[in-house]
């Protein structure tokens, strides 16, 4: 019987673009011998990323208002790989295969409520192994903030909450691919088996997998020559009828005890190669990945040089720039308040030109005024001036007219309203 299989990790902003590279076949030289180039094609997505891994989830953040304070060192993805055994899919073939990774998909998607939005990839690969699904996700946790507003926020701790959380993963999982007619087994409790995860090498060590390899090719599976005991029996049933049956039958059946012994062990022998052989494999590819980090950090150092040296152009082209536009300033201030000053000298020459005028209206006035009298014997100046002033509602102080009609408008306003 095999197994229903799901792995989850947990990636960093570092990690993920790693992962990216292998997950949409990237690299041009796959290190991982298991890539079958030539069945490459057959790959394909149940949910496509357009862009890189990190731009995804920069892009992402963007448009969905999330909460959560991220670090450099933050989980910000998890990666789930869904898989079996490849007995159980040649069982079942092409398209119920694909059913299975459907299915899988809507797994994830109902989970804790994580909803299909926060899956950022979903490919299949058929040119590596077993048929798998790697499956990228961002960990949002649906919750209330303190003043109790319903929010949603990122953070891997919470989405996997609880020392039994990848146990109930385990469950749930097993349970949704069982109710959808796939005949699969779930695997047994770390508890119970008292399992420990170990190295490739520290396995080989452990089971001793060279030798086991070389005796698996060595090894017979034949019972050995014995003798016929039907023609023994016809030269010894009366002379060693005792030898017969207390020391060649008891032999005989011992030779099969040990035949069906033999048989399991070769059966346990196969399984722990075919353990070690997967163990391989997944080292292969934690090598492929340990080497694409390497890259992916050199490109980030060489990154933040670039960034550093353009940053540093940046602040000298400002400088620079500042200083232009403080020079032009000056420049056009200076010429502005020149402009400026004469202006004013212009606006004060008229002003003192026409105080002068005015001056000399007043006195041309009174000497009119003082003619008239004189001429037409009309008596003092003074009491001409204030009836003229009674009479026409008219003073010949320009001021004190100013302020008389400004009077007038103020009174009539008022009386409009």
């Amino acid at each position: 019987m095999s197994y229903a299989i799901v792995r989850n990790e947990k990636l960093t902003r570092a990690e993920i673009n790693g992962k990216g590279t292998h997950n949409d076949r990237k690299a041009k030289n796959h290190s991982n011998k298991d890539i079958d180039p030539s069945r490459t094609h057959l790959n394909y997505y149940i949910k496509k990323n357009e862009l890189t891994y990190t731009k995804e989830f920069d892009k992402y953040m963007k448009e969905n208002n999330l909460q959560g304070h991220l670090r450099s060192n933050s989980i910000i993805m998890c990666q789930m790989i869904f898989t079996s055994e490849q007995a159980f899919f040649d069982k079942i073939g092409a398209k119920e295969t694909k059913r299975y990774f459907d299915e899988c998909y809507k797994f994830i998607c109902n989970y804790k409520n994580l909803g299909e939005k926060n899956i950022i990839s979903a490919v299949v690969h058929l040119d590596e192994g077993a048929p798998h699904m790697h499956l990228m996700f961002v960990p949002v946790v649906h919750t209330k903030d303190k003043v109790g507003n319903d929010i949603d926020k990122i953070c891997a701790r919470d989405f996997w909450k609880g020392r039994d959380s990848y146990r109930k993963l385990q469950d749930a999982y097993f349970n949704h691919v069982k109710s959808k007619g796939f005949d699969l087994e779930r695997g047994m409790f770390v508890e119970d088996t008292n399992r420990k995860h170990y190295t490739v090498e520290e396995y080989k060590k452990i089971t001793n997998f060279d030798n086991t390899k070389k005796i698996l090719n060595e090894i017979k599976l034949e019972l050995p020559e014995v003798p016929d005991l039907t023609d023994i029996s016809k030269f010894s049933r009366k002379r060693d009828e005792k030898i017969l049956e207390e020391i060649i039958k008891p032999k005989d059946d011992l030779i099969k005890e040990l035949y069906k012994d033999n048989l399991s062990l070769h059966k346990e022998l196969s399984k722990q190669s075919k353990v070690i052989d997967e163990a391989e494999r997944y080292q292969k590819e934690q090598n492929k990945i340990l080497a694409d980090n390497e890259e992916l950090h050199n490109t980030v150092k060489h990154l933040e040089h670039e960034y550093k040296k353009k940053n540093n152009n940046l602040d000298m082209d400002f400088s620079n720039r500042k200083r232009e536009l403080e020079e032009e300033f000056k420049e056009k201030a200076f010429d502005l308040e020149y402009e400026y000053k004469g202006k004013f000298r212009k606006l004060e020459k008229e002003n003192n030109h026409l105080h002068k005028i005015i001056d000399k209206f007043y006195v041309t006035v009174e000497k009119f005024i003082d003619w008239i009298c004189h001429k037409f014997g009309i008596g003092e100046t003074k009491e001409l001036v204030r009836k003229f002033e009674e009479e026409t509602h008219t003073y010949l102080d320009p001021v004190k007219q100013l302020d008389f009609e400004e009077k007038e408008k103020e009174l009539d306003w008022d009386l409009e309203r």
